[in-house]
């Protein structure tokens, strides 16, 4: 019996690490050609596997792709979440979470991932829902933030959900900038936008987050 137990479990680790070098391969198909574009044949070009294979794991293409977008959102949501409820006072943690929304260059992998999402949302619910649960969770680490900095006396406002809201799409406007507008303005100056602003929100003084910045 123990044995048995052991290669079932070996199987199910086996299927479970099939499935995640598929999803991956299945996210660096897309950064090159697209969530449209995509084809399981390129999925299984990428991996050197059948597409008979892809299809025992994801019964469709519509269904590798979701699992895609799903697994990436919820490794995105975790780490917002590590950021948020980490290490450090309410203004380093909120000025980690501002930074983390940041796009590394106009080549950001995970920007680009999410604006090709966000396009293809518009006629399809069920990418829809993904994105809407992702920005929903960046805004609840904001608001988590600075809920935390009001009850610590760092932070002034009487709206803390409605200053994570503003926040979080002066973010997402100006990542959409830096990451599509060629010339656009660059990380260090959305950084710089993103903390004026937070800080006449937060009745904060100029240059306190970057100062707290860690």
């Amino acid at each position: 019996m123990v044995r048995a137990s052991e290669a079932r479990s070996s199987r199910q680790e086996q299927v479970e690490q099939r499935r995640a070098e598929l999803l991956e391969a299945a996210k660096q198909v897309v950064l090159e050609r697209g969530l449209s574009h995509t084809r399981v044949a390129d999925v299984a070009s990428a991996t050197r596997v059948s597409g008979g294979l892809i299809h025992y794991h994801f019964a469709t293409k519509d269904v590798l792709l979701t699992e895609m977008l799903r697994h990436e959102a919820e490794r995105d949501i975790a780490k917002a979440r590590r950021l948020a409820t980490g290490t450090g006072d309410a203004l380093q943690r909120l000025d980690r979470v501002m930074r983390e929304f940041v796009p590394s260059s106009r080549n950001d992998q995970t920007w680009v991932l999410w604006i090709d999402a966000w396009g293809a949302g518009l006629r399809d619910e069920t990418l829809r829902t993904i994105s809407e649960e992702l920005d929903a969770a960046w805004n609840e680490m904001l608001f988590i933030v600075i809920s935390d900095g009001v009850a610590s006396g760092d932070f002034t406002t009487s709206d803390p959900q409605g200053v994570a809201d503003r926040i979080s799409a002066l973010l997402d406007g100006l990542g959409l900038r830096v990451t599509l507008q060629r010339p656009g303005i660059n990380r260090k100056q959305m950084q710089e936008h993103a903390r004026v602003i937070a800080e006449l929100e937060l009745g904060l003084k100029a240059g306190s987050l970057a100062n707290a910045a860690t």
